[in-house]
């Protein structure tokens, strides 16, 4: 009987595995291919005219990236250690793991239950806690520099609030009511006191990486814009992005659709400085492939590779 639990539980476990993978690869594909707002010949063109004569430019844009995804593992691997010691190996592992099955899930939340698997079940609600005090410090930085931000551009164009979509009015009511209807089942004591039994400068530490990761893929796209021959204003085009940051971040979506939002919010707020919108279309799609679909990609062999931890 244990012989064949065993195997039924290693069976649904390759099918979970390949179902993401398989759901991942797939929405890259129609992401990158079959592009409505932004073909994959058009793409191509704007990629090739740019970077075929700023080959440096490519690299520094790719180093970038990379800085960007050493610093989001290395908040991991520290905020994890309150619970257990992991390597940096171990950290990429889970952090590239998870994003590949977030991308398929409503706003990233399928990266919480990722990366709780890599723990032994005891501690997995501590790890999940500890991953969204993460995330909400990276929230904290979009707030931060998404404010400041938005009052410079308010000051500088008239403009009015776009409607909002009723999907996503949808979708963000739907998950404030689930969360309502699950505040009962939280121990908020237990929360509350694990959450100081936590060292202070470990908050400080998250909080720090959060907002340095946050100034790196910001002037990424800053940097980009440059590459398309945008000769306006630092102080504008930054603020500008760390606008369209903020109101990307309070819009409900899947990650797979990151690019769209970010994509449709950087033409409506780019449109104030008659931004071409297929140069905007373009950065937001080379972020999303750079800071998502490249990492995704590469999370999809550690999500083959991953084994389910057996000590209950």
């Amino acid at each position: 009987m244990y012989n064949i639990s065993y195997k039924y539980k290693r069976l649904l476990l390759l099918l979970f595995k390949l179902v993401i993978v398989i759901a991942a690869l797939y929405f890259i594909y129609e992401k990158l291919v079959y592009n409505q707002a932004l073909s994959f010949s058009q793409f191509q063109n704007q990629f090739s005219i740019i970077f075929t004569k700023n080959i440096w430019y490519l690299i520094f844009i790719l180093l970038l990236t990379d800085a960007n995804w050493l610093l989001e593992i290395y908040k991991w691997k520290i905020l994890v250690s309150v619970e257990k010691k992991i390597t940096y190996l171990e950290a990429f592992e889970q952090c590239l793991g998870s994003l590949t099955a977030s991308i398929i899930t409503p706003n990233r939340i399928g990266e919480y239950g990722v990366k709780a698997l890599y723990f032994e079940k005891k501690i997995r609600k501590k790890i999940v806690l500890l991953n969204l005090i993460g995330n909400l410090s990276q929230l904290l930085a979009t707030l931060t520099f998404g404010i400041l931000g938005f009052i410079i551009i308010w000051n500088s164009f008239e403009f009015e609030i776009p409607e909002l979509n009723i999907q996503n009015i949808f979708i963000g009511s739907s998950i404030l009511i689930i969360l309502y209807l699950l505040r009962k089942q939280l121990n908020l004591n237990k929360i509350k006191a694990y959450l100081k039994q936590i060292p202070s400068n470990l908050y400080f530490k998250t909080i720090g990486i959060a907002f340095l990761r946050y100034l790196i893929f910001s002037h990424q796209f800053y940097f980009l814009t440059v590459l398309f021959r945008i000769e306006l204003d630092y102080y504008l085009v930054i603020s500008l992005i760390f606008s369209m940051y903020l109101l990307a971040s309070v819009i409900p979506t899947f990650a797979i659709f990151d690019w769209l939002i970010k994509g449709s919010i950087a033409i409506w707020l780019f449109s104030f400085v008659e931004m071409n919108e297929l140069s905007i279309l373009t950065i937001t799609t080379l972020m999303w492939i750079l800071n998502i679909g490249i990492p995704s990609l590469l999370g999809t062999v550690f999500i083959l590779n991953f084994k389910l931890i057996d000590s209950e």
